[in-house]
This record gives structure tokens, sequence and C-alpha cells, in this order.
């Protein structure tokens, strides 16, 4: 695989201008004016030690935000990494582990069994938006309807979702025995 680490002056030219916007971040999750402040130095000095392992083409912003979220929630939480090196590994990784995975498959089915548990135009509308990626303008004309009831369908058919899907989750409290 080819070298497509960047320059350390780039994560300067990335990283300095999120200053601010990360501290307000912080401040907001931390609710107090030090704690925030070691907060970001936390996140620019994972963030630098991680640097070889961001991908260029992807969102160093939201990268960024990632570090001081996670920082912030090991913090409050008490679960250290053994290594600031396998956090940063975990961050820079393309991988999921098998513990996510798994998660994932679980989410995935019952956001599935809930869709098919939702009426026809709700799904419809739903798949089109969120699978299809189709703008309002392309599933008006799908459904040769105005934008606007694409609009309220959508709106509906969302909180339709998020209902049976909060119901199913609530089931799912206990991870099944085998």
């Amino acid at each position: 695989m080819p070298d497509q680490s960047l320059p350390a002056t780039t994560f300067a030219e990335l990283a300095l201008p999120l200053f601010d916007q990360l501290y307000n971040f912080a401040h907001w999750l931390t609710q107090d004016r030090s704690e925030a402040e070691d907060l970001v130095q936390e996140t620019y000095t994972k963030a630098l030690r991680g640097f070889g392992g961001f991908q260029i083409g992807t969102n160093f912003r939201a990268w960024m935000f990632r570090i001081l979220r996670n920082a912030f929630l090991t913090s409050r939480t008490g679960l250290k990494a053994s290594s600031g090196e396998e956090e940063l590994d975990s961050l820079a990784s393309v991988d999921p582990s098998p513990e996510d995975v798994l998660i994932q498959e679980v989410e995935r089915d019952i956001v599935r069994q809930a869709l098919t548990e939702l009426p026809v135009a709700s799904r419809e509308i739903l798949l089109l938006c969120e699978v299809e990626e189709m703008k309002y303008e392309e599933i008006a004309q799908v459904l040769q309807i105005p934008i606007g009831t694409v609009m309220s369908r959508l709106y509906r058919a969302r909180q339709a979702l998020r209902n049976l899907v909060s119901e199913k989750l609530k089931g799912k409290t206990a991870w099944p025995v085998s």
C-alpha cells in the first residue's frame, strides 16, 4: 500500500482553524472551562500522534470531533485504553471490531424489520430518500405527488420508523443466550 501520509505542516493547517469550534464543543460537553481546555489539548495530542493514520480525502473536521468526543467519553466513563496508540489505531482503522459488526447487524435487522411493518407509502418514500438518495424533486416525480407532500410524508414516515425501532430496541435490552 502506498504511503499517503501528509506532512506535519498540513496537520497544523487543517487543525488550527478548528480550535475555537473544538473548544466550544468541549465546553458544552464538560461544562467547565479548565476541563474543556484539557480535553482540547488531549484531542490535539492524540490527533497529531494518529495523523499518519488519517485517510486523505475523508472529513478531517469530523475526525477531530470524533477524537474529542471519544476522549470525553473515555474520561467520563473511566474506560481508559491500555495505550493511546491502540485508541488512535482504532480511530484510523477502517475495520470495525467484531462487537461493532454484531451491534450494527442487530441494529440493521431491527431497522429492516421495522421498515417491513410500515405502510407501503411510508416505506417507499423512506427507501427512495434514504437508500436511493433521491432528491425531493425526484421523489415527487416518481410518486407523482407535490414536493410538499413528499416532505410531509417523509416526516411522518421517519417518525413512524423511529417509534417502531424504539419499541423494538426496548425489547432487545438483554443479549440473547444460546
